[in-house]
């Protein structure tokens, strides 16, 4: 029922009959509603992609067939030259000048080295002159990249760590840092951090996984954010994502056999108060957010309904930074039953992601244009 609505909608949609109210930029900026299926390495339809940010003329960075790619303006896929020793990865982010950074890995044990890589160059750089277990997840205009590794996270310049990134001191001694989200134009990072501790008076184990935000420089403390819930292993929130505003988005994620949970979760500065609910796509049980846009307020990811602990219903999400939370449609033409997934936003109202087509089981890299103008509540 939800699929049949959503593939209906998704048409009208691309007429350009059912709009939503989106960012003040894109309301000025002349553009054509699409959904655009980008070829996977081998030139072709079904190269397996995913889309993860946007550059600047045109450019845009994902993966196909396991392997690190960029796209151009003419819709090409290119392939990262692989370090020796690697076979497969993914490019996680790019900034305006084109400097790209992600992962690789070595199929052998499973090893991650983190990379950057400059387009039109001819290798990678390493960080930490390769060292396994790092994940370099995104980078601003100064080039300042971030990530984690085996033994916390980092901030890394020219190729060399110029910051480790501290547990704030208001957070419990077991407290460690286990992943980083990303990075904005000022510099301000943000990630999330668990602790798990026995508490003797109660007698019982306290686990708290929480976001954090690292002010830019260095020469402030890190923030410890407020969460909803805390004190069980099943339920955690996460950072996903920071705006040139400092605004985090994120998920508290809950899971206790097939009950399963996902809620949005936006924190604002001064980060002094308990993050706020964009609520659900009409028709979904939850909603994960995975990224903002720098400057517009948009935020999107994606919208799931679970079925005995699994999701069955999986749809690209979009919201307006005000408002309901509202789904971006799939293709053309596609199966009722297909599955997408959106994974960056740009202030020229483009998003960037994923698309499944359940009938041919084709999958491809996907840019929605104009997408604020196709954003819609689903029916029924």
């Amino acid at each position: 029922m939800r699929r049949t609505t959503s593939a209906a909608a998704a048409a009208i949609a691309l007429a350009g009959v059912v709009t939503a109210a989106g960012p003040a930029t894109a309301a000025t900026t002349p553009c054509t509603p699409d959904v655009i299926k980008l070829p996977g390495i081998n030139s072709d339809s079904s190269g397996g992609g995913r889309l993860k940010d946007f550059g600047a003329n045109g450019l845009a960075v994902g993966s196909s067939a396991n392997l690190p790619v960029y796209w151009t303006s003419d819709r090409t896929a290119h392939a990262v030259p692989l370090p020796e020793g690697f076979q497969s990865g993914e490019v996680k982010a790019v900034n305006s000048k084109g400097l790209m950074v992600g992962t690789v890995e070595r199929s052998s044990d499973r090893a991650l080295t983190a990379f950057t890589y400059q387009q039109g160059a001819e290798a990678v750089q390493l960080l930490d002159a390769g060292a396994t277990g790092t994940v370099a997840l995104d980078v601003n205009d100064a080039g300042h990249v971030v990530g984690s590794d085996a033994g916390g996270a980092k901030e890394w310049l020219n190729g060399k760590v110029v910051r480790v990134l501290p547990v704030p001191a208001d957070a419990h001694p077991s407290t460690r840092i286990v992943s980083i989200a990303g990075i904005n134009k000022r510099g301000d990072i943000t990630g999330t951090a668990h602790t798990e501790y026995y508490d003797a008076d109660n007698d019982q184990t306290i686990t708290k996984t929480f976001p954090v935000v690292w002010p830019a420089g260095g020469g402030y403390p890190p923030y410890s954010l407020q969460v909803w819930n805390e004190g069980h292993w099943s339920v955690g929130s996460y950072a996903r994502d920071i705006d040139d505003r400092g605004r985090v988005i994120g998920v508290e994620h809950f899971s206790y056999r097939d009950d399963q949970q996902r809620t949005a979760a936006v924190w604002k500065k001064p980060y002094d108060a308990l993050p706020a609910d964009p609520g659900k796509v009409s028709g979904y049980e939850h909603l994960e957010l995975d990224a903002a846009s720098p400057t517009t307020n948009v935020a999107v990811g994606t919208a799931a309904t679970f079925v005995e602990g699994y999701p069955n219903y999986i749809q690209a999400a979009y919201w307006p930074g005000r408002g309901p939370a509202l789904a971006l449609p799939h293709p053309a033409g596609a199966s009722k039953d297909s599955r997408s997934e959106a994974s960056t936003a740009s202030d020229d109202d483009r998003v960037g992601g994923y698309f499944y087509d359940w009938n041919t089981g084709v999958s491809n890299a996907v840019i929605w244009t104009c997408a604020s103008k196709q954003a819609y509540a689903p029916q029924g």
